[in-house]
C-alpha cells in the first residue's frame, strides 16, 4: 500500500513521519484490498490538524480528521475516528456475508 504523508503551512519531523507511516498501515490491516493512504498535516495559530485519508478498491475514500494541540494528540484523534468508520463498514459487510439467502418460490 502506498503512503503519501504531506504538511501545509508547518515543519514535520521525522519520528511523526514515521509515526503517521506505521498509523497508515495499521488503519489498513482494518481494510480489505486498501490501496492507499494519505496524511496531511495542516497548522493555525490555534490548533494543529492532521487528516487522514483511506481509500481501498470499490469503496469510496474514507476521511478521519483530528484536531489538538500538537500534531501527535492531533493524528491520535484522526486515527479514532478513522478506526471507527472501518470497524463499522467491516460489521456491515460481515453481516451482509452471514445474512441468510433468501429463497425464491416460483410460480406457475
Amino acid at each position: 500500500m502506498r503512503v503519501t504523508i504531506s504538511a501545509r503551512h508547518c515543519e514535520v519531523t521525522d519520528g511523526l513521519r514515521e509515526r503517521a507511516q506505521a498509523v497508515a498501515e495499521r488503519l489498513a490491516e482494518l481494510s480489505p484490498h486498501a490501496l492507499d493512504a494519505t496524511v496531511v498535516f495542516d497548522a493555525t495559530p490555534q490548533h494543529r490538524t492532521v487528516e487522514l485519508r483511506l481509500h481501498a478498491r470499490g469503496r469510496k475514500l474514507l476521511i478521519g480528521i483530528g484536531q489538538g494541540s500538537d500534531h501527535r494528540t492531533a493524528l491520535d484523534r484522526a486515527e479514532e475516528k478513522l478506526r471507527v468508520q472501518l470497524t463499522k463498514t467491516a460489521k456491515l459487510r460481515q453481516r451482509a456475508r452471514h445474512a441468510a439467502p433468501r429463497s425464491r418460490a416460483r410460480s406457475t
